[in-house]
């Protein structure tokens, strides 16, 4: 083996290993946001305060994309990881200081503004609420109680750039498992009463910037009160991140689109917005687990790969994190589309939601399964894009994604209802994908599809084969004591056939994801 193939399987072996501990945690913090979907659809349903939820939920977690988690991506990574290999310790530190000035004026001034204008801004994304005074009043006051969060997650954010510049992983990726303690704590406290919900936002948000300081502070973090604002790679991210929040901005009106065109009950149905909550939900349990994972991992990679100038390494890493992505997502998307119905039954059915809500949501659920393997892909070339210090491309192209969901939406929501915001979803997700994927390609000079593409017709070809072998295993129903414990042993068993199915299929295709990871497991395993 030659040298530089060493260095990549290393470097391979070393991305697998970040995204196993990332994706561990996010299973973790995913079961436990099932655990708090499933107690706030049960107590709530799809009406009224879960949907006022919902809208005050996403309204702070928009702005947390802009300065929060999307800028410790696009920004903070790259260049806390440039200045961790290039300078001082004291250097560096230095650094985090300044930038965390800059962000804590920014957030408590976003914050006060968010608070005063929250009439407004509720209207805006949820206009459909204004013809239900009870559901608009629910969801400003929750939209008020809940911003404050913003400066938490972001401070957050803040905190796990710079541990994940330093090669630490674990402490951040565990944290939001905290988040979703605390909003199922206070919710069971509270019982139906939606203050609980806000509540155990902001306690979250507390305790999962906590967890992370003394980690920093063990790094050699001191925070001191200082009135500096200035310093050139602060100037650096700044540029970074205004495509990148410009992206997010494109991302998140994506994102407000679809709420625009669900709180539209006398088109798409009633309970709309919490609908594709709900369902969306679901569709992050596995881009959450494996390809948040990855893309986070991969990006310190792919930023000291870039420092060294070495486009072979990086295209080799890029096209490992595809396959990767593909090997996870394919199977996923199709699971989903055979086991809707069963799935959203078994988790959320029971209480308040009822059978019009586990329809609706498993129909949504269905159509946004379609863009699956998309959305992972977009978040691998995206990382690509930002260790290249290029967030301006992303950003033109998620401006092309909006005007296309926008109009697809208006397009589908008559015909198919919810179902036809999903699809729009899916299918504006599709295109970035290959979009970015040629502008990607154009960019690094010689990107070979061949391997990606061999190794997608053989996943795929391996998850149409389970998808067979669920749907079979799906129609024999086992009669038992409960309706809970039935439902939950008859989804159980075509899960277990597809996962059986889907690991002898790969076998015999010899797909050469699943050989790498069980070499790392074994590798693991034996140390």
């Amino acid at each position: 083996m030659s040298i530089d193939k060493s260095i990549q399987a290393h470097t391979s072996r070393s991305i697998v290993r970040s995204a196993g501990v990332i994706g561990f945690a996010t299973l973790c913090s995913r079961i436990l946001g099932f655990i708090r979907d499933i107690i706030i659809a049960r107590l709530f349903g799809v009406y009224v305060y879960a949907q006022a939820f919902v809208i005050a939920f996403k309204i702070p977690n928009l702005l947390r994309d802009f300065v929060g988690e999307g800028a410790a991506n696009a920004a903070f990574v790259p260049v806390f990881s440039e200045y961790a290999v290039k300078h001082s310790r004291e250097e560096f530190w230095e650094l985090a200081q300044v930038v965390l000035n800059i962000l804590l004026v920014l957030l408590v001034s976003i914050t006060f503004l968010g608070i005063v204008f929250s009439p407004f801004i509720v209207r805006l994304i949820a206009p459909g609420f204004i013809a239900s005074p009870d559901k608009l009043e629910a969801a400003i006051t929750l939209n008020r109680l809940i911003f404050p969060y913003i400066i938490l997650i972001s401070l957050t954010a803040f905190s796990m750039g710079i541990l994940n510049a330093l090669k630490h992983f674990t402490v951040p990726a565990f944290a939001p498992c905290l988040l979703n303690i605390s909003i199922i704590v206070c919710a069971l406290i509270w019982g139906e009463g939606v203050t609980g919900l806000a509540v155990g936002v902001l306690l979250g948000g507390v305790l999962q910037l906590a967890v992370q300081l003394p980690v920093l502070y063990k790094k050699g973090f001191r925070f001191r009160l200082s009135g500096r604002f200035n310093h050139p790679a602060a100037h650096s991210m700044l540029k970074l991140m205004l495509p990148r929040v410009a992206s997010s901005s494109i991302y998140q009106l994506n994102n407000f689109a679809d709420s625009i065109f669900a709180s539209l009950a006398w088109v798409v149905g009633e309970g709309g917005v919490a609908i594709m909550y709900f369902a969306y939900r679901l569709i992050l349990f596995p881009l959450g687990i494996f390809s948040n994972a990855l893309s986070q991992a991969v990006l310190p990679t792919f930023s000291r790969q870039a420092l060294e100038d070495n486009r072979e390494n990086m295209i080799r890493t890029l096209s490992f994190g595809l396959r990767a992505t593909f090997f996870v997502m394919v199977p996923a998307a199709i699971g989903f589309m055979v086991l809707s119905r069963p799935i959203v039954s078994a988790l959320f059915e029971g209480g308040r939601f009822d059978s019009y809500s586990a329809r609706s949501t498993s129909q949504v659920l269905f159509f946004y399964s379609i863009g699956l393997c998309a959305y992972g892909g977009v978040k691998i070339l995206s990382s690509c894009f930002f260790a290249l210090k290029d967030t301006v491309t992303p950003a033109k192209v998620s401006l092309v994604s909006l005007i296309l969901n926008i109009t697809l939406n208006a397009i589908l929501m008559f015909p198919l209802k919810l179902s036809g915001l999903a699809l729009a979803t899916s299918i504006s997700g599709i295109i970035t994908f290959f979009v970015l994927l040629f502008r990607l390609r154009k960019k690094l000079g010689v990107f070979p599809l061949g391997p990606v593409a061999v190794s997608f017709r053989r996943v795929l070809i391996a998850g149409i084969g389970m998808g067979l072998a669920c749907y079979f295993a799906a129609q024999i129903k086992i009669s038992l004591p409960g309706h809970t414990l039935e439902k939950a042993v008859n989804l159980l068993l075509p899960i277990s056939a597809a996962v059986v199915s889907y690991i002898v299929l790969c076998l015999l295709l010899r797909v050469e994801q699943f050989g790498e990871l069980h070499t790392w497991w074994r590798e693991r395993n034996n140390k």
